[in-house]
């Protein structure tokens, strides 16, 4: 006997995300399942006609949490379509301030929200027999972290009691603060602009910053051991929890941070430019890592309808058939894309979301490919572990197969190394070991990009902005990492 049951909203990320479920208990398997989105996505229909100067304070407003990733690679974009490059220091300032929001926004799902799942109040209520482990199985970690036993580490993450809950709350101030420090406010930045940044960059202003990331850098060194030892618990006190959220490994990657010593935004070195972000873009398939080109990326993109209430565009007009280098762009891709929305009553046998189905066309196999961004963090550390591109001084390097994260000696913590590996299983507890492993990683990004930064204003280098002229038609494309998952904005210049 199937059991029909339905979580909508699911508040715990933003409310716009319904599940629809028929379980069989009785074999604990789901045998239907359906998500639903009851809030309208397509944008894009409110960018139609608008001066291309405000696309990144409209896009922004996609979303109350990762806001500012959709300005700043809405700021990419129109950088492309103007054929502008923005200063070394404007570029640096953008660095900072999203490396500032990946630390605030996984700092607060995992430890706020994630955390939850494995304290102690909800183990006592659905697993006690696993807490009691838990009460008497010593932390290895301990001496890192000061968690006696595993069921400590639990007590601690206690909604509104727990210390490592309360302390994760304070720690969310003071990365808001650093992120506000360089894009002005959070999470709809006030100066970001195409061309560079508004932020006037002092010794002050990154000293501002740097109190409060090497304050993030200390809290690192507690919680990837705790987070270690509780997950690596979970595996040994529920065997058969690896197939919890077990999936093919499709993981998409579209990159994050420019290096301002490569990127010059131009579509035709993109290749290039691409290559060098300090986290690198790629498609991963069964392990393999297919392509770590933009390009490549850019051009498999496609939007299709899927269950959405969308009309098909397929007869309207196709406004880019050939990219900057000559190669076709596909009817359903994002610069072709026509939104036609038709509202109409849910229909899970036919139409029932505002959201479209985005995949990646595979040209090997000609499969549509629905990748996997595993919240963000996995795909990103996947993509740059296998690609082996990134090494930023010694304080991330990517090794083929793991990313090795160097954190400086801090407050009352000695120097560390961290090293996340190519995990076994995409699942659901190494997407969230894979978010603990990158908020290490954006304190190192960011620790390397606030040295060349202060290196620019003590070069006399201070400008953070380069004056452009809107061309009448022009196409651009932008990609960047919300904290998330993949992120790219797409746009056409008609008329200026």
């Amino acid at each position: 006997q199937l059991v029909e049951m339905s979580w909508d909203p699911m508040t715990r990320i933003v409310g716009s995300l319904g599940i629809y479920t028929k379980i069989d208990f009785k074999n604990r398997r789901v045998a239907e399942a359906f998500s639903t989105s009851h809030i309208f996505r397509g944008y894009s229909i409110f960018m139609k006609g608008k001066d291309p100067r405000d696309a990144h304070f409209i896009t922004s407003r996609i979303c109350g949490i990762c806001g500012d990733n959709h300005a700043t690679c809405s700021v990419y974009t129109q950088n492309m379509a103007y054929g502008v490059k923005p200063p070394a220091l404007g570029e640096w300032i953008i660095n900072l301030g999203e490396a500032a929001e990946y630390m605030f926004d996984h700092n607060i799902f995992q430890e706020n929200l994630v955390g939850v799942d494995f304290c102690e109040q909800m183990v006592k209520e659905t697993n006690p027999a696993v807490l009691e482990k838990a009460n008497n199985t010593p932390a290895p970690h301990a001496e890192d972290h000061g968690y006696r036993t595993i069921g400590d580490i639990m007590r601690s993450l206690n909604p509104f009691v727990g210390e490592f809950y309360r302390e994760a709350l304070h720690v969310s101030r003071y990365t808001r603060e650093a992120f506000c420090l360089m894009e002005g406010r959070h999470v709809h930045p006030s100066t970001l602009y195409p061309g560079g940044v508004g932020t006037v960059g002092t010794v002050q202003v990154f000293t501002d910053y740097l109190v409060r990331l090497m304050k993030y850098v200390e809290w690192m060194k507690k919680v990837v051991p705790m987070h270690d030892d509780l997950f690596d618990f979970w595996y040994e006190a529920l065997p058969g929890y690896e197939m919890v959220g077990y999936r093919q490994t499709l993981l998409g990657c579209w990159g994050s941070w420019q290096d301002p010593d490569v990127c010059d935004y131009d579509y035709r070195t993109m290749e290039k430019w691409g290559r060098a972000m300090f986290v690198t873009p790629g498609v991963i398939v069964d392990g393999e890592l297919v392509t770590t080109s933009l390009v490549d990326i850019n051009l498999g993109i496609r939007i299709l309808l899927g269950s959405s209430y969308y009309e098909d565009w397929e007869n309207e007009r196709t406004f880019v058939d050939r990219d900057p280098l000559g190669n076709p762009v596909d009817k359903r891709h994002p610069w072709n894309q026509t939104t036609i929305p038709k509202p109409q009553k849910r229909d899970f046998n036919d139409k029932y979301s505002w959201t479209m189905s985005p995949r990646w066309y595979d040209k090997r196999t000609g499969k549509y490919l629905a990748l996997d961004t595993g919240g963000g963090p996995i795909a990103r550390l996947w993509a740059t572990a296998l690609a082996g591109l990134v090494n930023l001084g010694g304080l991330v390097e990517s090794t083929g197969h793991s990313v090795k994260i160097r954190l400086p000696k801090s407050a009352t913590k000695p120097a560390v190394e961290f090293e996340w590996k190519i995990p076994q299983w995409s699942n659901a507890i190494e997407r969230n070991r894979a978010r603990t492993y990158f908020q290490a990683y954006a304190a190192a990004v960011a620790l390397h990009c606030i040295d060349k930064a202060l290196s620019e204003i003590h070069t006399g280098h201070t400008q953070t902005w380069s004056d452009f002229t809107v061309p009448n038609d022009a196409i651009g494309c932008g990609f960047h990492e919300a904290v998330r998952g993949v992120l790219s904005h797409h746009m056409v210049i008609e008329g200026g």
